[in-house]
């Protein structure tokens, strides 16, 4: 698949881009873990501002536009999840981020000054989310596969985050040419394990060269539970980091166990930026950077004997010596049998309008 027209650049507000020139975009993401509060969620979004989050993101459904509230043995969960032996729809219902709440969460955000976006689920989530202007739309790892939600976020024309915790490079490949379809070349890949919470062996951190065969600017969703994924997928060019935060380790939430608490997404993030100095830029001048240091580590010439006006540079009276704020080594040569114009005392450095040729 060409890459050619899909974004490397995407402006997510006034002063916010996210592209591989630009630092990291870190997300916290809320989803379940409100636990049913409105006022847990604003103190959870003021906190993840406050710990240097660029934005929070919210998931849109209702239990009733995700499952059935069916009781029988295929809408328990059997599989070896921290949700084991729970109906999909009380799992759900516990989860949800209620629809009312929505324009105030949105409005709230804004008003405190930090991008608020979302993943909805269905249909009837994205038609929510366009009649108060969600800036952002995150398809996440299951949905990859319903290309009906993906065409209607894509239509939208704004930025998609796309995670690829399910996914298979045909699962990858449908996606975006549905998106590139309805003209939208916004789009962002994310490498993600979808395990809950995932384990090390697990990660695969390597996919992210894959990812980039696919679109310029890739990211990682991290539900380790460690920094190191995270930092390792920035070192790897991982240009969007999202993680689940929680105001606090004592909320009931069914995605407590694999979130961050403030002390540790801030952490996390203060551990992002020191990789990105660290990083550096493939186009830095290095000697730019540590000239000043070269001069006290670097050889240059410098007048080992007093010596002088009209007296020809010998090597008795010349020397190659650090600091490098003589003369550049590269005129040793040049200078042996010229004479001097002045005279010169030990210790100074060697110029080269002190000298006859």
């Amino acid at each position: 698949m060409s890459i050619k027209k899909i974004k490397n650049k995407i402006k997510v507000s006034q002063n916010l881009t996210i592209s591989n020139q630009h630092k990291c975009f870190i997300v916290a993401e809320i989803s379940a873990n409100h636990s049913g509060s409105l006022d847990i969620l604003k103190k959870t979004i003021l906190k993840a501002k406050q710990v240097g989050a660029n934005a929070v993101k919210i998931q849109t459904y209702e239990a009733h536009t995700m499952t059935l509230n069916a009781n029988n043995k295929h809408f328990l969960i059997d599989d070896k999840s921290i949700w084991r032996g729970k109906r999909l729809y009380e799992l759900y219902k516990k989860a949800e981020t209620p629809f009312k709440w929505h324009r105030e969460i949105f409005k709230f955000a804004k008003k405190n000054k930090i991008i608020c976006f979302s993943a909805p689920f269905d249909i009837s989530g994205v038609e929510l989310l366009e009649k108060i202007n969600c800036p952002i739309y995150k398809v996440a790892s299951p949905e990859i596969e319903d290309l009906r939600l993906i065409e209607k976020i894509a239509k939208t024309k704004k930025p998609v985050i796309i995670s690829t915790g399910i996914a298979d490079i045909n699962n990858i490949r449908k996606a975006m040419n549905i998106c590139k379809k309805s003209g939208n070349y916004n789009i962002i890949l994310l490498n993600c394990i979808s395990s809950y919470p995932a384990k090390n062996f697990e990660l695969n951190l390597k996919y992210i060269n894959v990812l980039k065969k696919f679109c310029p600017i890739v990211g990682y969703s991290d539900h380790s539970n460690s920094d190191l994924a995270s930092i390792i997928s920035v070192a790897k060019g991982a240009k969007v980091i999202e993680k689940h935060f929680i105001l606090n380790k004592k909320i009931k939430s069914p995605d407590k166990s694999f979130s961050y608490d403030p002390l540790q997404l801030k952490n996390l993030i203060k551990n992002i930026r020191e990789v990105e100095i660290m990083l550096g830029s493939e186009t830095v001048d290095k000697k730019k950077i540590i000239k000043k240091k070269l001069k006290t580590v670097s050889r240059s010439i410098f007048f080992s004997n007093d010596i002088t006006k009209g007296e020809k540079i010998s090597l008795t009276n010349i020397q190659s010596v650090r600091p490098g704020t003589g003369l550049n080594l590269s005129y040793f040569k040049k200078i042996l049998g010229k004479k001097v114009k002045k005279n010169c005392k030990f210790g100074q450095p060697v110029k080269l309008k002190d000298i006859v040729f």
